[in-house]
C-alpha cells in the first residue's frame, strides 16, 4: 500500500516533504501532488475516485486558511483521510485547524497538528495503520517508537 499526499499549493511542499521523508523511512511508497479544492476541484475528484484502484491505502491532505481540501478528499473516497492544517491565514494556522476538525458526522477526517509536526504525525499514523497488516512496517513502527521515547 502507498500514501497519496495532496496539498493545496506548491508552496506547501516544504512542509509536506516532512511527511514524505518519514513515509520513506517507514518504507511506505508515497506520491505528492498539488491539487487545490478551490482551483482544481475536478483534479481532486479524479485523484480521490481513482486512489484506491491505484493502490493507495490512505490520503494525507494538507491545506491552509479555509482548508477545504481534506474534507473534499474525504467526500470522494472511502480511504482514511488525514488532514494536516497549514499556516497561511490566522496566526498559528488556527483557521485551517478549525476548518479541518469541524467535519460533519459520517465524513471523518483525522486531524493532526499544524505544520511540520502534523506532517510528521501523518506519516507515523499511516505507518501505524499499515502496520496492522504489514510485518515489515510494524517492525519499523516499533523501532521508531523506541527511538522517539529516548529523545
Amino acid at each position: 500500500m502507498k500514501v497519496l499526499i495532496i496539498m493545496g499549493s506548491k508552496s506547501d511542499e516544504g512542509v509536506m516533504q516532512e511527511c514524505s521523508n518519514w513515509l520513506n523511512w517507514f518504507g511506505i511508497e508515497n506520491n505528492m501532488v498539488v491539487a487545490s479544492a478551490h482551483r482544481n476541484p475536478d483534479k481532486v475528484r479524479e485523484l480521490m475516485v481513482n486512489a484506491k484502484s491505484e493502490g493507495y491505502g490512505a490520503v494525507v491532505a494538507a491545506a491552509g486558511m479555509a482548508a477545504a481540501l481534506p474534507g473534499v478528499c474525504a467526500a470522494y473516497t472511502s480511504l482514511p483521510v488525514l488532514g494536516v492544517p497549514l499556516e497561511g491565514g490566522l496566526p498559528g494556522g488556527i483557521d485551517a485547524l478549525y476548518s479541518i476538525v469541524q467535519m460533519p458526522a459520517g465524513l471523518p477526517v483525522g486531524t493532526l497538528a499544524v505544520g511540520k509536526a502534523g506532517a510528521r504525525n501523518a506519516a507515523v499514523m499511516c505507518a501505524r495503520m499499515f502496520a496492522l497488516s504489514d510485518a515489515n512496517i510494524a517492525e519499523k513502527v516499533e523501532a521508531f517508537k523506541a527511538q522517539e521515547y529516548k529523545m
